[in-house]
Protein backbone atom coordinates (compact mmCIF):
# COMPACT_ATOMS: atom_id res chain seq x y z
CA UNK A 1 0.00 0.00 0.00
CA UNK A 2 1.37 3.41 -0.96
CA UNK A 3 2.13 5.53 2.08
CA UNK A 4 2.03 9.30 2.05
CA UNK A 5 5.12 11.44 2.61
CA UNK A 6 5.17 13.36 5.89
CA UNK A 7 3.28 16.66 5.98
CA UNK A 8 5.54 19.53 6.96
CA UNK A 9 4.05 21.76 9.66
CA UNK A 10 4.00 25.52 9.23
CA UNK A 11 7.43 26.76 10.33
CA UNK A 12 7.74 28.62 13.62
CA UNK A 13 9.43 31.99 13.29
CA UNK A 14 12.35 32.69 15.58
CA UNK A 15 13.86 36.17 15.49
CA UNK A 16 17.56 36.46 16.31
CA UNK A 17 19.23 39.45 17.94
CA UNK A 18 22.55 38.94 16.15
CA UNK A 19 24.10 36.73 13.48
CA UNK A 20 25.21 33.36 14.88
CA UNK A 21 28.93 32.70 15.22
CA UNK A 22 30.01 30.27 12.53
CA UNK A 23 32.95 28.54 14.22
CA UNK A 24 30.96 26.76 16.97
CA UNK A 25 28.17 25.96 14.50
CA UNK A 26 30.54 24.31 12.05
CA UNK A 27 32.21 22.42 14.90
CA UNK A 28 28.84 21.19 16.19
CA UNK A 29 27.77 20.15 12.70
CA UNK A 30 30.99 18.20 12.24
CA UNK A 31 30.62 16.45 15.60
CA UNK A 32 27.00 15.48 14.96
CA UNK A 33 27.58 14.28 11.39
CA UNK A 34 28.74 10.71 12.20
CA UNK A 35 25.54 10.09 14.22
CA UNK A 36 23.09 11.09 11.48
CA UNK A 37 21.54 8.51 9.17
CA UNK A 38 19.97 10.39 6.26
CA UNK A 39 16.69 9.15 4.85
CA UNK A 40 14.23 10.83 2.47
CA UNK A 41 11.24 10.58 4.81
CA UNK A 42 12.94 12.33 7.72
CA UNK A 43 11.20 15.54 8.84
CA UNK A 44 13.06 18.83 8.42
CA UNK A 45 13.21 21.50 11.14
CA UNK A 46 9.98 23.49 11.22
CA UNK A 47 11.79 26.74 11.99
CA UNK A 48 12.14 30.00 10.12
CA UNK A 49 15.07 32.07 11.37
CA UNK A 50 14.81 35.82 10.93
CA UNK A 51 17.57 38.37 11.47
CA UNK A 52 16.41 42.00 11.28
CA UNK A 53 18.45 45.19 11.17
CA UNK A 54 21.35 43.84 9.09
CA UNK A 55 23.83 46.51 8.04
CA UNK A 56 26.50 45.85 5.42
CA UNK A 57 30.13 45.85 6.57
CA UNK A 58 31.68 47.75 3.66
CA UNK A 59 35.17 46.34 4.30
CA UNK A 60 33.80 42.79 4.23
CA UNK A 61 31.82 43.57 1.09
CA UNK A 62 34.96 44.88 -0.66
CA UNK A 63 36.89 41.73 0.35
CA UNK A 64 34.10 39.57 -1.08
CA UNK A 65 34.05 41.55 -4.31
CA UNK A 66 37.81 41.18 -4.73
CA UNK A 67 37.68 37.43 -4.01
CA UNK A 68 34.93 36.86 -6.62
CA UNK A 69 35.97 39.36 -9.31
CA UNK A 70 33.16 41.88 -8.85
CA UNK A 71 33.98 45.58 -9.28
CA UNK A 72 34.56 47.30 -5.94
CA UNK A 73 33.16 50.58 -4.70
CA UNK A 74 29.68 50.37 -6.25
CA UNK A 75 26.66 50.89 -3.98
CA UNK A 76 24.81 47.93 -5.52
CA UNK A 77 25.38 44.57 -3.85
CA UNK A 78 26.64 41.67 -5.99
CA UNK A 79 23.75 39.38 -6.81
CA UNK A 80 25.26 36.49 -4.82
CA UNK A 81 26.20 38.50 -1.70
CA UNK A 82 22.92 38.00 0.23
CA UNK A 83 23.68 34.26 0.22
CA UNK A 84 26.84 35.00 2.21
CA UNK A 85 24.99 37.33 4.58
CA UNK A 86 22.43 34.61 5.36
CA UNK A 87 24.94 31.73 5.55
CA UNK A 88 25.20 31.85 9.38
CA UNK A 89 21.41 31.49 9.67
CA UNK A 90 21.44 28.50 7.34
CA UNK A 91 24.24 26.92 9.38
CA UNK A 92 22.28 27.51 12.59
CA UNK A 93 19.59 25.21 11.21
CA UNK A 94 21.77 22.74 9.30
CA UNK A 95 24.22 22.17 12.17
CA UNK A 96 21.45 21.39 14.65
CA UNK A 97 20.17 18.09 16.00
CA UNK A 98 16.85 18.41 14.14
CA UNK A 99 18.43 18.72 10.70
CA UNK A 100 18.28 15.21 9.20
CA UNK A 101 21.44 15.23 7.05
CA UNK A 102 25.09 15.20 8.14
CA UNK A 103 26.78 18.55 7.56
CA UNK A 104 30.07 16.88 6.62
CA UNK A 105 29.93 15.66 3.04
CA UNK A 106 26.84 17.70 2.15
CA UNK A 107 27.03 18.78 -1.51
CA UNK A 108 25.54 22.01 -2.86
CA UNK A 109 23.94 20.86 -6.13
CA UNK A 110 22.01 23.89 -7.41
CA UNK A 111 20.88 27.41 -6.67
CA UNK A 112 18.08 29.56 -8.05
CA UNK A 113 18.20 33.30 -7.31
CA UNK A 114 15.53 35.91 -7.93
CA UNK A 115 16.57 39.52 -7.49
CA UNK A 116 13.34 41.51 -7.55
CA UNK A 117 15.13 44.85 -7.58
CA UNK A 118 18.57 46.29 -7.04
CA UNK A 119 19.90 46.07 -3.48
CA UNK A 120 22.23 48.74 -2.13
CA UNK A 121 24.98 48.48 0.45
CA UNK A 122 23.54 51.37 2.45
CA UNK A 123 20.13 49.78 3.04
CA UNK A 124 19.13 47.97 6.20
CA UNK A 125 18.09 44.38 5.51
CA UNK A 126 16.09 41.63 7.14
CA UNK A 127 17.21 38.09 6.38
CA UNK A 128 15.25 34.87 6.71
CA UNK A 129 16.11 31.19 6.19
CA UNK A 130 13.99 28.05 6.34
CA UNK A 131 14.33 24.45 5.18
CA UNK A 132 11.47 23.73 2.80
CA UNK A 133 11.62 19.95 2.40
CA UNK A 134 13.67 16.80 1.99
CA UNK A 135 13.19 14.45 -0.92
CA UNK A 136 14.63 11.24 -2.36
CA UNK A 137 17.37 11.63 -4.95
CA UNK A 138 18.89 8.95 -7.13
CA UNK A 139 22.14 9.33 -5.16
CA UNK A 140 20.69 9.80 -1.66
CA UNK A 141 18.60 12.51 0.00
CA UNK A 142 18.26 16.14 -1.06
CA UNK A 143 17.03 19.09 0.99
CA UNK A 144 15.84 22.48 -0.22
CA UNK A 145 16.83 25.61 1.72
CA UNK A 146 14.99 28.89 1.14
CA UNK A 147 16.60 32.27 1.82
CA UNK A 148 15.09 35.74 1.59
CA UNK A 149 16.21 39.34 2.04
CA UNK A 150 13.86 42.25 2.67
CA UNK A 151 14.42 46.00 2.54
CA UNK A 152 11.85 48.56 3.66
CA UNK A 153 9.45 45.66 4.25
CA UNK A 154 9.64 44.38 0.66
CA UNK A 155 11.12 41.10 -0.50
CA UNK A 156 14.03 42.20 -2.72
CA UNK A 157 16.01 38.97 -3.07
CA UNK A 158 15.33 35.26 -2.60
CA UNK A 159 17.04 31.98 -3.34
CA UNK A 160 16.37 28.26 -3.39
CA UNK A 161 19.37 25.99 -2.81
CA UNK A 162 19.48 22.21 -2.96
CA UNK A 163 21.95 20.15 -0.94
CA UNK A 164 22.60 16.44 -1.37
CA UNK A 165 23.68 13.86 1.19
CA UNK A 166 24.99 10.85 -0.70
CA UNK A 167 24.00 7.44 0.63
CA UNK A 168 22.64 4.14 -0.61
CA UNK A 169 18.90 4.45 -1.34
CA UNK A 170 16.77 2.37 1.00
CA UNK A 171 14.24 1.05 -1.51
CA UNK A 172 15.39 -1.39 -4.19
CA UNK A 173 14.42 -0.63 -7.75
CA UNK A 174 12.48 -3.09 -9.91
CA UNK A 175 15.65 -4.76 -11.12
CA UNK A 176 16.58 -5.62 -7.54
CA UNK A 177 19.91 -3.82 -7.77
CA UNK A 178 19.25 -1.63 -4.74
CA UNK A 179 19.66 1.63 -6.62
CA UNK A 180 16.04 2.72 -6.72
CA UNK A 181 14.87 5.85 -4.95
CA UNK A 182 11.50 4.72 -3.64
CA UNK A 183 7.90 5.49 -4.45
CA UNK A 184 7.82 9.07 -3.28
CA UNK A 185 10.76 10.53 -5.12
CA UNK A 186 9.98 14.10 -6.03
CA UNK A 187 9.95 14.49 -9.83
CA UNK A 188 13.32 16.08 -10.69
CA UNK A 189 13.46 19.63 -11.99
CA UNK A 190 14.19 19.77 -15.68
CA UNK A 191 17.98 20.14 -15.92
CA UNK A 192 19.42 23.09 -17.71
CA UNK A 193 19.75 22.02 -21.35
CA UNK A 194 23.01 22.10 -23.20
CA UNK A 195 22.87 25.54 -24.86
CA UNK A 196 22.98 25.41 -28.63
CA UNK A 197 22.55 21.64 -28.74
CA UNK A 198 25.87 19.95 -29.45
CA UNK A 199 27.64 23.23 -30.21
CA UNK A 200 29.55 24.48 -27.13
CA UNK A 201 29.14 28.00 -25.84
CA UNK A 202 31.84 30.35 -27.15
CA UNK A 203 34.75 30.88 -24.78
CA UNK A 204 34.96 34.36 -23.28
CA UNK A 205 37.77 34.09 -20.74
CA UNK A 206 40.30 31.65 -19.35
CA UNK A 207 41.04 31.76 -15.64
CA UNK A 208 44.10 30.32 -13.92
CA UNK A 209 42.99 29.46 -10.40
CA UNK A 210 45.54 29.65 -7.59
CA UNK A 211 45.79 26.98 -4.88
CA UNK A 212 44.46 29.40 -2.24
CA UNK A 213 41.15 30.29 -3.97
CA UNK A 214 39.25 28.11 -1.50
CA UNK A 215 40.99 29.63 1.52
CA UNK A 216 40.39 33.19 0.30
CA UNK A 217 36.71 32.57 -0.41
CA UNK A 218 36.32 30.67 2.87
CA UNK A 219 37.66 33.70 4.74
CA UNK A 220 35.02 36.05 3.28
CA UNK A 221 32.09 33.61 3.15
CA UNK A 222 32.62 31.78 6.44
CA UNK A 223 32.37 28.43 4.62
CA UNK A 224 35.52 26.68 5.82
CA UNK A 225 34.63 23.19 4.70
CA UNK A 226 37.94 21.25 4.77
CA UNK A 227 37.56 20.09 1.15
CA UNK A 228 38.17 23.69 0.04
CA UNK A 229 41.13 24.58 2.23
CA UNK A 230 44.08 22.27 1.59
CA UNK A 231 44.97 19.15 -0.43
CA UNK A 232 45.57 17.13 2.74
CA UNK A 233 42.12 17.82 4.19
CA UNK A 234 40.48 17.41 0.78
CA UNK A 235 41.99 13.92 0.43
CA UNK A 236 40.21 12.86 3.63
CA UNK A 237 36.96 13.25 1.65
CA UNK A 238 38.13 11.56 -1.52
CA UNK A 239 39.38 14.55 -3.55
CA UNK A 240 42.91 14.53 -5.00
CA UNK A 241 43.29 18.28 -4.37
CA UNK A 242 41.33 21.09 -2.76
CA UNK A 243 38.17 22.06 -4.66
CA UNK A 244 36.68 25.50 -5.24
CA UNK A 245 33.43 26.44 -3.51
CA UNK A 246 30.42 26.06 -5.77
CA UNK A 247 29.20 29.51 -4.72
CA UNK A 248 32.57 30.99 -5.66
CA UNK A 249 32.31 29.50 -9.14
CA UNK A 250 28.82 30.90 -9.74
CA UNK A 251 29.78 34.29 -8.25
CA UNK A 252 32.89 34.48 -10.44
CA UNK A 253 30.81 33.63 -13.53
CA UNK A 254 28.17 36.23 -12.69
CA UNK A 255 30.83 38.85 -12.07
CA UNK A 256 31.95 38.24 -15.65
CA UNK A 257 28.39 38.03 -17.01
CA UNK A 258 27.15 41.25 -15.38
CA UNK A 259 23.42 40.52 -14.81
CA UNK A 260 20.87 43.33 -14.64
CA UNK A 261 19.05 44.51 -11.52
CA UNK A 262 15.81 42.48 -11.70
CA UNK A 263 16.86 38.97 -12.77
CA UNK A 264 16.23 35.28 -12.30
CA UNK A 265 19.33 33.09 -12.15
CA UNK A 266 19.61 29.34 -12.15
CA UNK A 267 22.87 27.44 -11.78
CA UNK A 268 23.71 23.75 -11.45
CA UNK A 269 26.97 22.54 -9.94
CA UNK A 270 27.94 19.56 -12.08
CA UNK A 271 31.57 18.71 -11.27
CA UNK A 272 34.15 19.97 -8.76
CA UNK A 273 36.80 22.47 -9.81
CA UNK A 274 40.17 21.25 -8.57
CA UNK A 275 42.74 23.75 -7.27
CA UNK A 276 45.05 24.86 -8.70
CA UNK A 277 43.61 24.62 -12.18
CA UNK A 278 42.66 26.35 -15.40
CA UNK A 279 39.02 26.79 -16.42
CA UNK A 280 37.22 28.40 -19.33
CA UNK A 281 34.26 30.73 -18.89
CA UNK A 282 31.81 30.66 -21.80
CA UNK A 283 28.52 32.42 -22.49
CA UNK A 284 25.97 33.14 -25.19
CA UNK A 285 22.70 34.99 -24.68
CA UNK A 286 21.19 34.02 -21.32
CA UNK A 287 23.41 30.94 -20.89
CA UNK A 288 26.82 30.58 -19.27
CA UNK A 289 29.06 27.75 -18.17
CA UNK A 290 32.42 26.97 -16.61
CA UNK A 291 34.39 24.12 -18.13
CA UNK A 292 37.83 22.59 -18.48
CA UNK A 293 38.66 20.32 -21.37
CA UNK A 294 35.45 18.49 -22.18
CA UNK A 295 34.07 18.64 -18.63
CA UNK A 296 31.37 21.13 -17.61
CA UNK A 297 31.71 22.18 -13.98
CA UNK A 298 28.86 24.70 -13.83
CA UNK A 299 25.97 25.53 -16.11
CA UNK A 300 23.53 28.38 -15.63
CA UNK A 301 21.34 31.02 -17.17
CA UNK A 302 20.24 34.58 -16.45
CA UNK A 303 16.84 35.91 -17.45
CA UNK A 304 14.93 39.13 -16.77
CA UNK A 305 12.54 39.00 -13.82
CA UNK A 306 9.06 40.08 -14.84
Amino acid sequence: MRTQPPVRPEPRTRTLAAAPSLVPLLARGALLSPFKRPRPDAPVPATRLVLPGVRIDLAHLAAYERACGFPTGADALPVTYPHVLAFPLAMRIMAGHAFPLPLLGLVHTSIEITRHEGITATQEHELEVTVEKSAPHRRGTEVTVLTGARARGRLVWESRSTYLARHRPRTPDRTGTGTGTGEHETPPRAPLPSPGGSEPLPAVAEWHLAPDVGRRYGAVSGDRNPIHLHPLTARLFGFPRAVAHGMWTVARCLAEYGPGQAVEIRAEFRAPVLLPGTVTYAERGPSFELRSGGRVHLRGDVRPHA
